[in-house]
């Protein structure tokens, strides 16, 4: 199991950077709602790196300056990667939600949310890319695997 996630952090570190780029090659052409979701995004994952490590977390909405999201992309992506590597799947993490609320889940049940939300919001960005007249990335796994 954990080369399997292993797998599908290093297709979301990929997709990941090919969006930033393709966003900072564009940044004239898009409008902030590409910015705010790319740093999401990034937010997202680093949020759930950070609640498994007992880590301070970004802010979900933060937003973080164009040229720094390739290396936060990078940071999420060595943290996913020691998570995998260190933590049982199945050990339980309690944490709190960005309203306070708690809850449990387990590092398997985190991680595969990281990967998952990742590509729903590249689907949303991609979208709006295309909106803009801007060619999306073709994002799908199997394009990865190819």
């Amino acid at each position: 199991m954990k080369e399997k996630l292993i797998d599908l952090f290093e297709y979301t570190h990929h997709f990941n950077l090919e969006m930033i780029k393709l966003i900072a090659e564009n940044k004239a052409a898009v409008d902030d709602r590409v910015i705010s979701l790319m740093n999401h995004t990034l937010n997202a994952q680093q949020i759930w790196n950070a609640r498994i490590l007992g880590e301070r977390p970004f802010e979900v909405w933060q937003l973080n300056p164009l040229d720094t999201l390739t290396e936060i992309n990078h940071q999420n992506f060595l943290k996913s990667i020691d998570i995998i590597q260190k933590f049982d799947p199945d050990k339980q993490i309690e944490y709190q939600n960005s309203g306070g609320t708690k809850f449990k889940n387990s590092v398997f049940e985190m991680l595969f949310h990281a990967v998952n939300h990742s590509t729903y919001h590249r689907g949303q960005i991609n979208s709006l890319l295309k909106q803009n007249g801007i060619k999306p990335v073709l994002t799908d796994y199997i394009f990865y695997k190819r």
